[in-house]
């Protein structure tokens, strides 16, 4: 092997084990904060307002974040709702990208069959789209 063929080898390992490990962090949070704005409605008793308020509030904070829609983090709350452990069943949420759980969350009813619906597309590696067609296949 050349020289230039092993660094080049390293250098994309490395990004990928960068981009998983952002991915990963990006998730956790999403849950953290969805966990909050479960914990915080269940006590304060406060409706959909306080979401959508917040989401102009962080975006304002945060300019070039993406993902903090009033939508997404309704989601973020349904996400820490269902997976109460960051997990789907015995599988770990965080190996899959930030959309692919939503698609698993509000496309598919059943948690056995999300479960395994996760496991399959973090071990195949599925995009987005082969998730949503298996889906819509009934696999």
């Amino acid at each position: 092997m050349s020289l230039l063929t092993e660094i080049k080898q390293r250098i994309q390992a490395a990004r990928a084990r960068a981009a998983l490990a952002v991915n990963a962090e990006l998730i956790r949070l999403y849950w953290e904060i969805g966990r909050t704005l479960l914990l915080r409605r269940e006590v304060e008793g406060w409706g959909t307002k306080v979401v959508v308020r917040l989401a102009t509030d962080l975006k304002e904070s945060f300019p070039a974040m993406k993902g903090l829609s009033s939508s997404n983090l309704k989601y973020m709350r349904y996400f820490a709702e269902c997976c109460p452990d960051l997990r789907m069943g015995q599988q770990a949420a965080d190996p899959l990208p930030w959309f692919h759980l939503v698609t698993l969350l509000t496309k598919v009813d059943r948690e056995g069959e999300r479960e395994w619906l996760c496991y399959r597309a973090v071990r195949e590696g599925w995009s987005r789209s082969t998730l949503e067609a298996n889906i819509a296949n009934g696999l």
